[in-house]
This record gives structure tokens, C-alpha cells and sequence, in this order.
């Protein structure tokens, strides 16, 4: 099988000819920078310095060189701004406080404080506050909460809407552009077009917004779940409304190119319980998927991506009836998740697009042998029937030993078909 028809038969719950693999489809499959250029020096690629296309987690772009070494079976199309508003144009090199040189966008403005501590500013606009920062001996950057104190009377769900608005035709013409490159490499293909996150809280602050309106604080946006529902369905019923006209427009410059699509990254899972009760998400979030479900499925071929972390086995059968395709990114370590249990009950209607090693321990602090041991194990019981496209739970982490990575990648392709 060609990659494509491999991760294609796998959404398709049939058996391919061996587990498909992502890593870098999307910005919750992908890998820190640092490892995607330790992974480099260990397969004796070319030297050139790793673009951090997506800068809030930075993550390190996967090239086709790497792709191949690798045996990534999944290419993805990202929109054309990162999540801090700003375009990857004209790369720069940046050495980043953990002493790894990269490449940024142009528009990728840091300053640095007395602590160590590096802010980065919305749209490059340094004028304005910034809105993420890099404590002193991290890795990534965490959001700043720029709210404005609330004033009941004067909410307006209009402010949380600012974000969502017709497509233009500078992000059409990227996503073709975009989708024909990911379709040349003869992969399967996976878009993030965007605008379908109701209620991430990735997303609530607005990282990409200079000065954002609204209730933009995660604790305060949380309370509004069960206070203002109201409002919250204001909000998401308008943006489902601009989502779906626009998904419209990209259909027709894009067509069955893309297998999968990115909906939504809302977590409702901790590492033991959840955000909301099941009664929750029917009411408020469900209606809203089921739409652009629905709408995806009556006139696409895609099948659509739900992105969850945590205990979320109760929300399963709900994420089916939402009409959801894939799970991602199946954290078998949290309660309830176990990864038989998950396979057995819901293996026949969702592909489990994740599961594949822990990357809280066993990864990241394990010997190579001890991910060999998980890796083999998840994909003797995910990937029977199809219905599994191996990835790490959820991105790779910084500093994760390469030796480990590798025992991964090759642990994949050691156990293939089954």
C-alpha cells in the first residue's frame, strides 16, 4: 500500500498492511523542536536549522527528508496564521533560551525581563501587551490573560466572536496551495482549517488578538459553562454559522484531497474526571458538532478529527452520536481509559488516532526496551480491524531522549501488520 491508501484503509476500519503513522499532521501530533532536530542528527540528514512552525507549543516542522526517514504515513495543512496571529514568512534564525538555534517567522517578536522570563506579542505587534510568555527554563510558551474586568450588563456575545469571520481569500488560496503540496508527497492528508474550536481553551484567551473583548479568562470561561449558558450558546451558534459557510468556500478549492480534517481540540477529560457531565456536552457542545458534522459528511469525503485529552471514555458514545470519525489523542494513563476496553467497545466506530506510548513517563523517562514493550503492546490491540493511526499521546515532549523516539518509530514499523 502507498501511504495514503494505508492511512485511508485504517479511517476506513479495514486492515491495512501495517499500522499507519503521524507525527506533525497537526498541533496536537507533532513534536517539539528539539526533538525533531535530535531526530535529524540521528538519521544523518542534511543540517539545516528546524522551523518552528507552530510557536505556542513549538513545535519543529517535519520535512519530507525526516517524513521518509521516519515512515510518516500522514502529511497536514495548517492555516496560514500560527496562534499568534501572525503568518511563517521569510524564516529567521532564533536562538531559543534552551540554547537550540531554530527558525522563526519574521514576525516571531520576543523581548526578555530581568528573570529570563521571553514574551511573545500578538500579530508581531510589540506596542501592545504581550500575550504569551516563556518562563525562565521552559520549553514552550503559556498564555497570558489579557480580560477586562466583566460587567454583566454589558456582556455581548458579539466580543467572543471577534475571531470568527469569512473566510478570506488570502487563507482559501493557502489552503489550496497547502493541500496540493501535502496531496504531491503521496501521503494521507489532514486539515486544521480552523474556526471550529467551540470553546478550546487553547483558544478562549485569543493569543492572536491584540487587545481581546470579552470573557477571555480560562477560570471565568469555565464558570460561564454553567452560568451563562446563554451566552455561550449565542456564541457558538454564530460561529457555527460562519464555520459552515466557510467550510463551504473551502470544499470548493480543495475538493477529497484531505482525508481528515481538525475540528476541535476542546478537552473535556482531567487525568481523573471531567470538566462537564455528559448532560453538558449534549446541551451545549453537541448540537454545534453534530452540525458541522453533518454538513461534513453530507458533502465531503473527509472524516472528521475530535481532539479530547484526559478521562473521556463517558463522552465517547457521545462523540459518535456527534458524528465524530477519529479520537485523538487517547490517554490511556487517565481513569477509565483503558486501551482494550476502548478498542473493544468503540473500536468499530472511531479510530484511535493516538494511544500509541505514554508521554508523560514511559517516553520521555523509560529505557528504549520499555517503549519498545508499550509501543508493541498498544498496537497489538488498537490495530486489529483497522481503525488506528499510531501516534504518540499528544505532542512529544522537549528534551525526550532520541534514543527513546527512535525505539518508538521503529518498535511501529518492527510490529506492522500485526
Amino acid at each position: 500500500m502507498t501511504s495514503r491508501e494505508r492511512a485511508v484503509a485504517a479511517l476506513n476500519h479495514r486492515q491495512p498492511d501495517r499500522v499507519p503513522m503521524d507525527f506533525g499532521g497537526t498541533a496536537v501530533t507533532g513534536m517539539h523542536v528539539t526533538c525533531v532536530a535530535a531526530l535529524r542528527d540521528h538519521y544523518g540528514l542534511e543540517k539545516r536549522l528546524v522551523k518552528v512552525h507552530e510557536p505556542y507549543q513549538m513545535l519543529g516542522w517535519i520535512d519530507d527528508d525526516l517524513a521518509d526517514a521516519m515512515g510518516i504515513d500522514v502529511a497536514g495543512v495548517i492555516g496560514l496564521n500560527t496562534l499568534f496571529g501572525f503568518a511563517n514568512t521569510n524564516w529567521t534564525p532564533w536562538r531559543a533560551p534552551f540554547g537550540l538555534e531554530v527558525l522563526v517567522s519574521e514576525h516571531f517578536k520576543t523581548t526578555m525581563d530581568a528573570k529570563g522570563d521571553v514574551f511573545i506579542y500578538p500579530q508581531g505587534d510589540t506596542s501592545v501587551p504581550p500575550s504569551g510568555r516563556m518562563p525562565d527554563g521552559g520549553y514552550f510558551f503559556d498564555t497570558i490573560i489579557r480580560q477586562e474586568p466583566i460587567d454583566e450588563d454589558e456582556l455581548d456575545p458579539r466580543d467572543n466572536l471577534e475571531e470568527f469571520e469569512p473566510i478570506s481569500e488570502a487563507d482559501l488560496a493557502h489552503f489550496e496551495r497547502e493541500v496540493k503540496r501535502a496531496s504531491a508527497t503521496g501521503r494521507a492528508v489532514i486539515a486544521t482549517f480552523g474556526g471550529m474550536a467551540f470553546g478550546d481553551i487553547a483558544l478562549v484567551p485569543a493569543p492572536f488578538l491584540k487587545h481581546p473583548k470579552g470573557i477571555r479568562d480560562i477560570e471565568e470561561w469555565y464558570v460561564s459553562t454553567v452560568a451563562r449558558q446563554d451566552y455561550v450558546h449565542k456564541v457558538f451558534d454564530k460561529q457555527c454559522e460562519i464555520a459552515l459557510a466557510n467550510l463551504a468556500k473551502i470544499h470548493a478549492r480543495v475538493g477529497d484531497a484531505v482525508d481528515a480534517v481538525f475540528i476541535c481540540g476542546t478537552d473535556f477529560g482531567t487525568q481523573t474526571s471531567a470538566f462537564c457531565s455528559r448532560e453538558t456536552f449534549r446541551e451545549l457542545y453537541m448540537p454545534y458538532y453534530k452540525r458541522v458534522n453533518d454538513w461534513i459528511h453530507a458533502h465531503t469525503k473527509w472524516k472528521t478529527f475530535k481532539h479530547s485529552c484526559g478521562a473521556v471514555e463517558q463522552f465517547l458514545g457521545p462523540f459518535i452520536e456527534s458524528g465524530f470519525d477519529i479520537v485523538n489523542p487517547v490517554q490511556c494513563s487517565a481513569s477509565g481509559m483503558d486501551p482494550a476496553h476502548l478498542k473493544r467497545t468503540y473500536g468499530d466506530e472511531l479510530t484511535f488516532w493516538g494511544g500509541g506510548v505514554d508521554t508523560q513517563k514511559t517516553l520521555p523517562f523509560g529505557t528504549p526496551d520499555e517503549v519498545r514493550e508499550q509501543v508493541l503492546s498498544r498496537c497489538e490491540i488498537f490495530s486489529k480491524n483497522g481503525g488506528f493511526v499510531f501516534d504518540a499521546i499528544h505532542n512529544v515532549q522537549a528534551r525526550t531522549p532520541v534514543d527513546n523516539v527512535v525505539a518508538m518509530i521503529e518498535a511501529v514499523h518492527e510490529f506492522g501488520g500485526g
